[in-house]
């Protein structure tokens, strides 16, 4: 078969973001911290983009009346298409000398930061590591104990348990594996109680024995029926030990107060904090909503640079080099202002569907989708669904993630809808107050709420439960 190239003209329609469109894709999915970092960024590498000293004060109403006249590429348009940043992008480019005031206008914050003193910037926590160290070169050691100790020390993890073999330890320390077995046993006498074991059974047996409980009731249940224990099988440990129930409840009881994880209160992780993206107050009757701008630049494009255009003191590439930057620097400033708009509509829109929730509790919490916001405000879901990943909103009822109020609902017997979230937290409440030597089963749970108008089936209560945290009725059961 003969092969021949020809040329043939096709028309197709594709989608075509720019990279502007596609920076301010991204600005809408960015935390507020990711947003600073990349102001920041953008302020060292853009000439043309500054920040702004004085905050010009200007109210949302007014930045949404700007968002009804504007003609720049929306970012919730299904449609999206290459667009041409010309001369015409610039012309109105003074309006970014003076700056932006990206918040609602609502309240300006001022006064003195109230920063930590730098004794607190300068503490450090101990970790498990050095206080096990600190203890090995303080006893009486040989040079070759501290040596397997170090390497032994060195491989246990931030819950207390070693996690290598004593012929790895033996290897790395050039010695022996008895000398290996004789520091670790000097090694897990050291505080925390059970720290170096090797497993869950040897911490909890180091723990009962350097209380004394050698050759006790707890050592054996420890040795012999761990896993009926876990299983609260108490009566096949008295019909196995013949001992009486008291003493297996006993023993249990004294077994349940040991640590697990004997490392875990060195833990070095840091408390993360989160600063919510939005606060909402109440101001009589209404919900006021406020965005956090608190650490965001207030930005402008430079006016030496901007100026010094057209003047014909510089030649045709310094020329398009300040154009491509200030066509970046207005775009980033639109993208932002964009960014806020949208968050600032999601939040009203959300108050207005869970107006209940905000008064009453979660009790009140309706079922909500993406759907219903972006038809609310005019929108695409996939855009709602940017603005509400790693947002927070300040409320009234707490610190929340947007996502939260978005949630699936289950029927009642009264024809409405009630919202997983408060069936989540009802069975919450049920097992919290439930007398726990006689847990409620799962079918149980399902008749109180079906009960209580509404319709769930006993595997979603286990799913809820599970969701939840708490065991089965036989795992949360106590004899004591």
């Amino acid at each position: 078969m003969a092969m021949e190239m020809r040329q043939q003209l096709k028309m197709s329609q594709q989608l075509v973001m720019t990279p502007q469109l596609q920076q301010a894709i991204k600005l809408l999915q960015l935390t507020r911290l990711e947003l600073q970092e990349l102001v920041v960024q953008e302020l060292e590498e853009n000439p043309l983009l500054e920040e702004s000293i004085e905050m010009e004060e200007i109210r949302e109403p007014d930045i949404l009346e700007v968002a009804e006249q504007e003609h720049e590429p929306s970012l919730d348009s299904v449609d999206f298409h290459e667009v041409e940043a010309g001369e015409e992008t610039l012309r109105d480019w003074d309006s970014y000398l003076d700056g932006y005031n990206y918040s609602s206008g609502e309240q300006q914050y001022g006064g003195d930061d109230e920063r930590p003193s730098f004794e607190n910037l300068l503490t450090k926590k101990g970790t498990l590591t050095d206080h096990l160290l600190w203890q090995l070169h303080m006893g009486q050691y040989s040079e070759m104990d501290i040596r397997v100790g170090d390497v032994i020390i060195g491989n246990i993890d931030d819950d207390g348990y070693l996690r290598a073999s004593l012929q790895e330890i033996a290897l790395a320390s050039s010695a022996t594996v008895e000398d290996v077995e004789d520091v670790l046993d000097c090694i897990q006498e050291f505080d925390p109680p059970g720290v170096a074991a090797r497993d869950l059974r040897e911490c909890l047996l180091i723990q009962a024995r350097n209380l004394g409980m050698k050759g006790s009731l707890v050592e054996s249940l420890l040795l012999h029926h761990l896993g009926d224990l876990e299983k609260r099988n108490y009566k096949q440990i008295v019909r196995s030990l013949k001992v009486d129930m008291n003493q297996v409840l006993a023993a249990s009881r004294i077994i349940s107060g040991f640590d697990p994880r004997p490392g875990s209160s060195f833990s070095t992780d840091d408390v993360h904090y989160i600063s919510p993206d939005i606060f909402v107050h109440k101001v009589g009757d209404e919900y006021v909503v406020m965005l956090n701008e608190d650490g965001l630049p207030n930005l402008k494009v430079s006016a030496q640079y901007a100026d010094s255009r057209g003047t014909g003191t510089m030649d045709s590439q310094a020329e398009h080099y300040i154009n491509d930057k200030m066509r970046s620097a207005v775009w980033l400033i639109k993208s932002i202002q964009q960014r806020q708009r949208t968050i600032y509509k999601v939040a009203k829109s959300i108050i207005r569907f869970q107006r209940e929730y905000f008064d009453r509790g979660i009790e009140y919490l309706r079922p909500l989708v993406l759907r219903d916001i972006a038809e609310d405000i005019g929108m695409h879901e996939s855009t709602i669904s940017r603005v509400t990943t790693n947002k927070y909103m300040q409320t009234p009822q707490g610190l929340l993630e947007l996502k939260y109020f978005f949630n699936s609902g289950l029927s009642t017997s009264e024809g409405d809808f009630v919202a997983s979230e408060s069936v989540k937290n009802r069975i919450r409440e049920i097992i919290e107050k439930e007398n726990p030597q006689k847990p409620l089963s799962d079918q149980k749970i399902a008749e109180m709420l079906t009960g209580e108008t509404v319709n769930i089936a006993r595997r979603t209560v286990t799913k809820y439960r599970e969701m939840l945290n708490f065991g089965s009725s036989s795992e949360r059961k106590k004899h004591f």
